[in-house]
């Protein structure tokens, strides 16, 4: 009887992302909104690269993270951003299933890099404020390019995992996806198989891949405010606090709409609050963490001015 039905259904071979409605009033502003983000954002984080990248005195351990975690914000953003502005601005909101499916690859692999990544970063700061004398030992070149090897490889090997058994599903409903972009959870309720396995799957993934490392990051920047709390000087704490509350806004952002959107249960969460929470750490992350990490960081500003001298003397 199930195999009948199913023999019955009409398999979709595309997909349509609803996005943020239908007012046509409404297009045209999230089209120059989401315009303006996107180019800020990587032009921001290829900033932060290039001064990386030419400027030996920010070839460090913390700088190679954050020139890493920079690279990849940048391609997160331009994994999601450049067919939500041509649905925006054509009006085609359609998406071939295999179209969805690479999208959706691309886009588990930066995320679960990035929550990753932000630990090994939130690790580097512990050792270097902690652990100060051990720091060139503990986080030398070696260390650094492990952790960061260590991001790209368990990012890949557990999306490449899910993507190889989202490929045996079909899709034989409404097509129409209720995002802005090709997310696991909205395209699962479109299959006609039974998804209970890889329901269980994101489920695991996301407790290994986003719980841990929240509660990992937590524990370090609580042995950091500990350790500035020891500082003597009032001056000196209200600094590292300064650094360390802006880090932890970001961090709190991030891990809370992570967590909100892929381990609270969404039977009951309107998907336009979902929406939203999905805006703030595939869109304002990738904006705000040049902004909060390294153009607030006080080497990297001489380092900008310093290519800026070499612009105008060129």
């Amino acid at each position: 009887m199930e195999k009948a039905e199913r023999r019955n259904q009409t398999i979709i071979m595309e997909f349509i992302l609803l996005g943020f409605g239908n007012g046509p009033e409404l297009q045209p502003l999230l089209f120059l909104l989401f315009l303006v983000i996107y180019l800020v954002t990587v032009a921001g984080n290829i900033l932060v690269v290039l001064l990386i990248v030419t400027d030996k005195h920010l070839h460090t351990p913390m700088y190679y993270l954050l020139g890493n975690l920079s690279w990849l914000e940048t391609c997160l953003i331009s994994t999601l951003l450049p067919k939500l502005l041509a649905s925006l601005l054509t009006g085609d909101r359609t998406i071939s299933v295999k179209g969805c499916m690479v999208q959706l690859y691309f886009f588990g692999i930066m995320s679960t890099a990035e929550s990753l990544l932000l630990t090994a970063m939130s690790y580097d700061r512990y050792l270097a404020i902690c652990q100060p004398l051990r720091y060139p030992v503990l986080m030398n070149g070696r260390v650094c390019c492990q952790l960061v090897a260590g991001s790209w490889m368990s990012s890949l090997t557990t999306c490449t995992t899910g993507m190889v058994l989202l490929l045996q599903s079909t899709f034989c409903r409404s097509g129409e996806i209720d995002h802005f972009f090709c997310d696991f959870s909205p395209m699962l309720e479109l299959s006609c198989d039974d998804s209970q396995t890889l329901k269980l799957l994101t489920f695991i993934i996301a407790i290994m891949w986003t719980l841990v490392p929240c509660l990992l990051t937590l524990a370090s920047y609580t042995c950091i405010i500990s350790n500035i709390l020891k500082i003597p000087s009032t001056s000196g704490r209200k600094k590292a606090f300064s650094t360390c509350s802006s880090h932890l806004i970001m961090l709190t952002i991030f891990y809370v709409t992570v967590t909100t959107v892929y381990m609270v249960p969404t039977a009951n969460t309107p998907k336009i609050l979902s929406k939203v929470f999905s805006v703030f750490y595939t869109v304002l992350t990738p904006l705000l963490n040049p902004i909060v990490y390294c153009l607030r960081n006080k080497e990297v500003n001489e380092s900008l001015k310093k290519l800026i001298f070499k612009l105008v003397a060129f």
